[in-house]
């Protein structure tokens, strides 16, 4: 797959997905199902010296992908998280999580929403693009628990908050 990233990166770059988003410096960004770290860089960027990327994949090959990243590129910023879900990171301690191109892939969706609501802080969005899926499969996927709502639609990216009810 890494080819295909390269690729797609080349014509789209990263930063310019990430623009819609709204991150800013010394934001504490969650790349959840990181793949092999197309984003890390420009999340890095973004966020400074002041900011904190946890780049979380469950995939062995993806994790060494994106230490490879920090490592060549001496992202001191960014922590590699290898986890099928649970990310050990505090209650509301992050102000964005992306969730890239990952949501059809799991097969429990509603552990892994629970744990993205449980670490977003009470204002931090949830901003997810999946092209595998329907737009409505992805607002309904998203939606259906009650921990999250439709803030925005961008182009090929919902942008998601935390409703503030449910049993966190």
């Amino acid at each position: 797959m890494a080819p295909w990233y390269r690729f797609r990166d080349f014509f789209v770059p990263r930063i310019r997905v990430l623009g819609e988003v709204g991150i800013q410096p010394g934001f504490r960004v969650l790349d959840f199902g990181c793949g092999p770290g197309s984003y890390i860089s420009s999340l890095s960027g973004l966020v400074g010296p002041s900011g904190k990327i946890y780049a979380v994949d469950l995939h062995p090959l993806a994790i060494r992908s994106a230490k490879r990243i920090v490592q060549k590129e001496h992202l001191d910023n960014v922590e590699i998280i290898q986890s099928d879900g649970a990310t050990g990171l505090p209650d509301s301690s992050v102000d964005t999580v992306l969730l890239y191109d990952t949501f059809h892939d799991l097969s429990e969706p509603k552990p892994i929403l629970k744990e993205l609501a449980r670490v977003l802080k009470p204002e931090g969005v949830l901003s997810v693009i999946d092209e595998y899926i329907s737009e409505d499969a992805v607002l309904s996927g998203i939606t259906g628990g009650q921990r999250f709502y439709l803030r925005r639609k961008c182009e090929k990216m919902f942008i998601f908050s935390k409703n503030g009810v449910g049993d966190w």
